[in-house]
């Protein structure tokens, strides 16, 4: 594959700001570019043992630096303009809560995965509330965003990541799902001062970080929805969700830097009204089932660019001649005249083989010739 003679040649030059110019539709494409939220850990520590031929550091603080070094050479030798860092120890804010545990079966498996706890959470009441274990913003330590600044070759930016969204950390980790239901129902003045302290945490994080020259932008994740339709109503999210993006898009365009969103689910039925009032850049999470990004481009390219859409189940199950077809017949309906960055739907997550994910990116780079 052509890829693997670009990686081990280090060829790839990040370029940030032709990145976003594309994004914009302001600067005719010159090359496809690469794009996702987030790459399994397991998956940058296999390229960095098969590709690279070094020893992967893990997130630790006595191994930090080269786990960074590590990261960074990962998203630039890939062909990445950026780098980012999503659930990583450290490198975020933390929100304790519950979670199920189960063995880990994928291909490049972690042992043990976690998964969300669905019904009742962490808070249920005001005194929860209250003795709650929140997270300072104020008191991070911020020392490896500082350490980045003198890793990240030219061109390249960082896009930050606070946290998993204040929806999905408010559902999943403090309130649960059916705690979340019986409180929208019985006491929604916490459910308002939750979700209220989850955004006023996350912006004061991004807040610490946005002026960094390192800084591109914010990508940041927010599942709202399932395959059919979006978990709270449409004046539910209106009340409680958008407004917190609306102000984390304000702060980065503030700044003069991008915000792109990512959310799982069917979300359309309140995607129009979203964007109204939140002016987002680019939109990631595409599910063939659901929105093609083919569709989603036709739809809403003029207004948001679309990242990735290479639908993860594709992704990992078709013959490589078929995904070959497949990856192409997406670039050659997205790509040509901007608007568009190839990756996956959702992720690459540690159960997707590597050598498909090569493959998916080996036909962007062959496809300007």
């Amino acid at each position: 594959m052509r890829i693997l003679e670009w990686i081990a040649e280090d060829r790839f030059a990040p370029d940030f700001a032709e990145f976003v110019a594309v994004l914009a539709r302001k600067k005719p494409p010159r090359r496809v570019h690469f794009v996702e939220l987030l790459v399994d850990p397991e998956i940058i520590a296999e390229v960095t043992r098969r590709l690279f031929g070094e020893t992967p550091a893990p997130p630790a603080p006595e191994t930090m630096p080269l786990f960074l070094r590590q990261s960074v050479q990962f998203y630039k030798r890939l062909g990445y303009d950026y780098c980012i860092f999503v659930d990583v120890p450290g490198m975020g804010l933390r929100f304790v809560g519950k979670t199920r545990k189960g063995e880990d079966t994928a291909l490049f498996s972690r042992g043990v995965r976690e998964w969300v706890e669905e019904s009742s959470g962490v808070i249920a009441s005001w005194d929860d509330f209250e003795r709650y274990p929140w997270p300072d913003a104020a008191g991070f330590d911020y020392s490896p965003y500082e350490l980045l600044s003198s890793l990240l070759p030219e061109g390249m930016k960082l896009l930050l990541n606070a946290c998993s969204g204040v929806f999905e950390v408010v559902s999943e980790i403090l309130l649960g799902f059916e705690g979340l239901a019986v409180l929208l129902h019985e006491n929604r003045p916490l459910v308002q001062a939750v979700f209220e302290r989850v955004g006023e945490v996350t912006l004061s994080f991004y807040r610490q970080l946005i002026d960094l020259d390192i800084v591109g932008g914010i990508f940041q994740g927010d599942d709202w929805g399932f395959r059919s339709a979006t978990f709270l109503s449409p004046k539910d999210l209106e009340d409680f969700v958008f407004p917190w993006h609306e102000k984390l898009c304000a702060l980065a365009h503030e700044k003069g830097k991008s915000y792109f969103l990512h959310s799982c689910g069917n979300i359309y039925g309140v995607f129009d009204a979203f964007l109204e009032r939140v002016p987002i850049n680019a939109f990631h999470s595409f599910q063939d089932e659901i929105l093609p990004v083919t569709e989603f481009v036709k739809r809403y390219g003029q207004n948001v660019a679309a990242l990735g859409g290479v639908d993860l189940d594709k992704l990992i199950r078709l013959p490589e001649a078929d995904l070959r077809r497949y990856v192409r017949s997406i670039l050659e309906a997205c790509a040509l005249q901007g608007g568009f960055a190839l990756g996956s739907g959702n992720s690459i997550a540690n159960y997707v083989p590597l050598e498909q994910y090569l493959v998916m990116l080996d036909e962007g780079l062959r496809f300007w010739g």
